[in-house]
């Protein structure tokens, strides 16, 4: 199909609105959350002027992949409302031009800003959220707890790190339980204490330790010191690595091979809870790209109207789309989390709801 006058003044009207509002939006983002902190730790002496510039540019891909779908629906409101208002709408359709045909040009420029959407949220927000961590010097230490089953699905041991940062690895707690097949299997049957431990690819070694003995009944028994005490091997040692590695990032810092891997380990080692939260974080990527095709169609919906309709009626409604897309976010995050909903469903829900409001809105405005 080649690409008429329509369609080029139609997509330089939606190209440019759409980018003011990216930008109004990022402004109105960053100036009270991030400018203004900024500003004050920079007169404080916490940052230089140096640091401050970095952390502002840095900080701007998070506030690019929630402003692009914003832009894209808001930005197709504001010029299907005007092109309706000036009646220039109606001309089109008198002459012979049906709906989704004028709107062409805005879907394709929405398949482009989707991919780029794609591309903030993948590469370049991982990038820049682990330039900030650098930047600001937070504390990467974080608290990992790796749980060990045997081969029947029951607890062999739990390893607990609280103190880990890169390679050191320190305080760490190990709980032995009792075979399953014993009198009193559920209970403990050793704690062992350590101040470090040693990681050598294929195996984590505790070179002292203090070693808590406890009786099938509960009651503690006698202290051991015990040397080169192998807590993990193979498969195990080096998944547990990974997944520490991993641990200490979130999900907004992990590129996307970096999660489709942290993933694997967590499903391959059955640590329920996590695997489904960072699915469903996996799965949204590909959504939230997906949602600027959607909004820029919703857009175009809402902003055709009878020139003596209200004007700001679907500006509104758009306002409360992204309220709802954005503020349920964190709720959708918990039901995939404790398993109330799959990751799968949790993530699509949003994508079918637009399309079932496209389809609604279709019928209602008579298209």
């Amino acid at each position: 199909m080649k690409v008429k006058l329509l369609d080029k003044y139609i997509l330089s009207q939606v190209f440019w609105t759409c980018f003011g509002c990216v930008f109004v939006f990022m402004i109105i983002w960053i100036m009270p959350e991030i400018l203004l902190k900024t500003v004050q730790r920079t007169i404080s002496g916490q940052y230089s002027i140096e640091t401050a510039i970095s952390i502002i540019l840095f900080e701007l891909p998070k506030v690019l992949n929630i402003a692009l779908p914003v832009g894209m629906l808001i930005g197709s409101i504001i010029t299907f409302d005007k092109l309706s208002k000036d009646f220039e709408i109606t001309v089109m359709r008198g002459s012979g031009f049906p709906f989704f045909r004028i709107i062409i040009s805005v879907i394709i420029l929405s398949v482009f800003v989707s991919g780029f959407t794609f591309f903030v949220g993948s590469r370049l927000l991982p990038f820049s959220a682990c330039k900030l961590k650098d930047i600001k010097g937070e504390n990467r230490i974080s608290q990992f707890v790796f749980p060990v089953k045997n081969s029947d699905d029951t607890m062999n041991k739990i390893l607990i790190v609280s103190n880990f940062d890169n390679n050191n690895i320190k305080d760490v707690i190990v709980l032995n339980f009792y075979d399953r097949s014993e009198k009193g299997s559920s209970l403990l049957s050793s704690i062992i204490v350590s101040d470090y431990i040693k990681y050598d690819y294929n195996s984590w070694t505790i070179n002292t330790a203090k070693k808590y003995l406890i009786s099938k009944k509960g009651v503690f028994e006698k202290i051991e010191n015990i040397k080169n005490y192998k807590v993990l091997e193979n498969h195990s040692a080096i998944n547990a690595y990974k997944l520490m590695r991993y641990s200490v990032n979130k999900d907004r810092e992990l590129t996307n091979t970096q999660m489709s891997e942290y993933i694997r380990l967590l499903k391959q080692e059955k640590m329920d809870d996590e695997y489904r939260f960072m699915l469903n974080k996996y799965i949204q990527r590909f959504v939230h790209a997906l949602m600027c095709v959607l909004f820029a169609i919703l857009g175009c919906l809402l902003g055709f109207s009878q020139p003596r309709e209200q004007k700001f009626l679907g500006l509104l409604i758009a306002v409360c789309i992204i309220f709802a897309y954005y503020i349920t976010m964190p709720f959708f995050d918990m039901l995939a989390e404790k398993a109330v909903l799959s990751p799968w469903v949790t993530a699509l829900i949003a994508p079918v709801c637009a399309s079932v409001l496209i389809i609604i809105l279709k019928r209602i405005k008579d298209l």
